[in-house]
């Protein structure tokens, strides 16, 4: 019933707005949901919708608003994006962590911890522009397929289920058809982090430490302090970052003569060019060194399961084997386990201890369970070796010789932090790796050998004391017995070769001759045979990550700031609101070419800044604020202070509406959300979504030379515009709207979510072929 009069109403303010003269936008439909919203993000794809509730519950929904699956991450989520495929969602939390989900069932695929601070913006960017005329000549093939069958998987641990472990490797390395993405992630604390295709860390940098361009008119360059980031866009080029914050601008070598009209919202431009001129080898690089962290990860777990394996088997062994020596102390026998054996193997004496924990405490049932056990441990340790080890390192040292020999291509690969002497000590220790593994594989192959020949020993002597037959018993080797007995019986070599603890002792000779060999080149480590497979895998996954350092290094360094616009002044530089200050950034293809130098590849290419100036800031009221053209404004070190400009515009609200959200959509346009603050249970229209051509806004032409008047906002006052609700497309809501306004530029769609806890679907555009199509 409340449907029906949902329904109804709907229909009313439809019919009222018709009659008003205005251009509503078609309602797709109105449900009521269990929770409130706090983000909500459309697939740049498909018609999909993530939606974040208050409980940091991740749902995904259709057009139709069929609900596919529910996630709960267990952690605070704070930010939300997707990745420009559509595959991925990407969920910043509240403990600097970045989760990565899979769209088709929403398990996680990978986790990073790249941040200090609660990650409060997310942005994924893929270079959409076509490569450059001196970029065709230069294409790169992954040769590792072409020679290697896919990587192992994560071998499963004994006791878990199938479902409890994610083949993920081949889903997120798979990255040599993927066209160059970052993701661009910003925290509270100032820091930026980059990653390319979302898993491998190529960059980072704080706010705090860039010093900002002098184009303000003044003498002295500018810090921040106390910055906190509200938004980060990268251009579609990559070239180029935009970043919203809060903070305090301090000016070096002098104290600031105001503090209190420094602290405010500023927009900074980044100038992230490498990402567009060393795309080609900054993808190359990703690509194998991602692949190579990932089957990393295959070896780690590939020795820790063959250590909890042999592990338990060899618990099993010493508890039975155990019993022996409180037998020996409760006969009072001055001897010890080993004794005891060696005394039945020459046939000296059997002693009555012996003789009890043979026919007794072990028995002829326990001496062939535990060969069993053994035996079949050993089986499933080598099946781990050769299915998913071996074959691991051996895909890490091709791909390790790729990058390598990319490394020695030092015109191209130096300028991203390739390093080839540190590539040198990844090749080496990779080549080690799998030395250590073929030694532990014969090692295993031994021990296992010497297990079996004592307990056909053991069970022979056990059934000569119960006066059995011999005949079916495997004969043993007294030797090899006496080996068993000297060197497995008290000490487990397997054991110690997957554990990075130990050091294994090697005699002087072959130390000398180990050193001899060296001296012929090949490799450089003398100490490898002291070294367990374990410890070398440490020693592998250190090489890589000062290998893997200097790129992101490189990155970083690279990292500068080209532009600032103070925007508007703040009391403190973390406004205390309740909701988030509404903003947007957006790159529009423009007929006014505001292309810098740099960006030739994409002359019409136009950056949108809009955000709600808070209340009280300059004594404004009910206003938004619009900046177009900053990231091509002419900043640099090239350029004359007086030279540095931009167009904006300064919109007053009417009185009786307040901004709940505002977004940058297609074509030039935004849409704005707002509640009317005047209505009343008695009043159907209660917010209103409006949507205004950028283009034909009357902006204004500032400059950034201001000294007198820093803030950017200072020059808009004389030119206010004051918003006509008669001009533009508008659309009555029947509802007190809240946050988030989710829009998808690419599916024409706004979806509305209000405070009754309703969710609202408006298709934008007029197209009716495309709405049909989503239907």
């Amino acid at each position: 019933m409340e449907e029906e009069v949902e329904e109804v109403e709907m229909e009313s303010v439809g019919e009222q707005t018709e009659a008003s003269g205005s251009i509503p936008f078609q309602l797709q439909f109105d449900k009521p949901v269990p929770f409130q919203v706090k983000m909500a993000e459309w697939n740049p794809e498909k018609d999909l919708l993530a939606i974040v509730t208050d409980e940091s519950k991740v749902l995904l929904h259709r057009f139709n608003w069929q609900r596919l699956w529910t996630i709960i991450p267990g952690k605070s989520i704070t930010s939300l994006c997707w990745s420009p495929d559509g595959k991925l969602i990407a969920l910043g939390t509240e403990d600097g962590s970045i989760f990565l989900h899979d769209v088709e069932n929403g398990k996680m695929l990978r986790s990073m911890r790249t941040h200090d601070a609660a990650v409060i913006c997310l942005n994924w960017e893929e270079d959409a522009l076509k490569a450059v005329d001196r970029d065709r000549h230069f294409v790169y093939e992954d040769r590792t397929t072409r020679f290697f069958p896919p990587p192992p998987q994560v071998p499963r641990i004994p006791g878990l289920s199938d479902g409890d472990l994610e083949e993920t490797t081949q889903q997120l390395s798979s990255v040599s058809c993927q066209r160059f993405n970052i993701l661009c992630s910003g925290d509270r604390d100032g820091c930026i982090c980059f990653s390319i295709f979302g898993i491998f860390p190529i960059g980072k940098i704080n706010i705090h430490n860039i010093l900002l361009p002098n184009h303000l008119g003044t003498n002295y360059q500018y810090q921040l302090k106390n910055a906190s980031i509200s938004k980060v866009a990268l251009s579609r080029d990559l070239c180029r970052l935009e970043v919203l914050c809060f903070g305090e601008l301090i000016e070096l070598g002098t104290s600031p003569k105001n503090n209190d009209t420094l602290v405010g919202f500023h927009c900074l431009n980044l100038d992230t060019s490498i990402f567009l001129n060393r795309k080609n080898e900054l993808h190359q690089v990703a690509q194998q060194a991602s692949n190579i962290e990932d089957v990393v990860e295959v070896v780690r777990a590939s020795i820790s399961v063959m250590s909890k394996q042999w592990t338990d088997a060899m618990s099993l062994f010493k508890s039975k084997f155990q019993a022996i020596a409180s037998l020996i102390a409760e006969h009072g026998l001055d001897s010890n386990s080993q004794d005891e054996f060696l005394s039945l193997l020459l046939g000296v004496r059997t002693s009555p201890a012996l003789q009890q924990f043979l026919l007794n405490t072990l028995g002829e049932a326990g001496v062939k369970r535990l060969s069993k056990t053994v035996d079949n441990t050993g089986k499933e340790v080598r099946t781990v070796l050769n299915e998913h080890l071996q074959p691991a390192l051996e895909i890490i040292g091709f791909r390790v010789g790729e990058l390598r020999g990319l490394s020695r291509w030092r015109a191209r690969f130096k300028s991203v932090g390739l390093d080839e002497k540190l590539m040198d000590n990844v090749t080496e220790t990779s080549g080690m790796l799998l030395i250590q593994a073929e030694r532990f594989s014969r090692v295993l192959t031994i021990v296992l050998f010497l297990f079996q020949n004592f307990f056909n020993w053991v069970l022979k002597c056990t059934k000569i004391l119960l006066q059995e037959p011999t005949d079916q018993v495997q004969q043993a080797n007294s030797e090899l017995v006496v080996v068993f007995l000297k060197f497995l019986l008290q000490s487990d070599p397997v054991e110690q070769l997957l554990e990075a603890k130990y050091s294994v002792e090697v005699d002087m000779e072959t130390m000398k001759r180990i050193e001899q060999m060296v001296a012929f080149g090949g490799y450089r480590d003398v100490t490898f045979l002291e070294k367990t497979l374990a410890s070398e895998c440490n020693k592998l996954e250190q090489c890589l990550k000062e290998a893997f350092l200097m790129p992101f290094t490189t990155v970083s360094e690279t990292v500068a700031c080209k532009g600032l616009a103070p925007l508007f002044p703040v009391a403190s530089p973390t406004p205390s609101t309740s909701l988030p200050i509404p903003m947007s950034i957006h790159y529009y293809k423009d007929e006014v070419d505001r292309a810098s130098e740099i960006d030739k590849a994409s002359p019409n290419l136009t950056d949108y800044t809009c955000f709600k100036v808070l209340d009280g800031s300059l004594g404004l009221k009910n206003c938004i604020g619009i900046v177009r053209g900053f990231m091509g404004a002419g900043l640099g070190s090239s350029v004359n202070a007086e030279e540095s400009c931009l167009d904006a515009l300064l919109v007053h609200l009417p009185d009786q509406y307040d901004c709940v959200d505002l977004s940058l959509y297609k074509e030039n346009q935004i849409v704005l959300l707002l509640n009317d603050l005047e209505s009343n249970s008695e009043t159907a229209e209660r917010s209103l979504m409006v949507m205004m051509q950028a283009s034909d806004l009357p902006f204004v032409s500032v400059s950034l030379s201001m000294s007198d008047n820093i803030f950017l906002l200072h020059q808009l006052e004389d030119s206010m515009m004051n918003l006509d609700l008669d001009i533009g497309k508008f659309r009555a809501i029947p509802h007190h709207v809240t946050v988030p306004l989710a829009v998808s530029a690419s599916r024409g769609l706004a979806c509305v979510f209000s405070s009754q806890r309703h969710t609202l679907v408006y298709i934008l555009d007029e197209d009716e072929d495309e709405v049909s199509e989503m239907e």
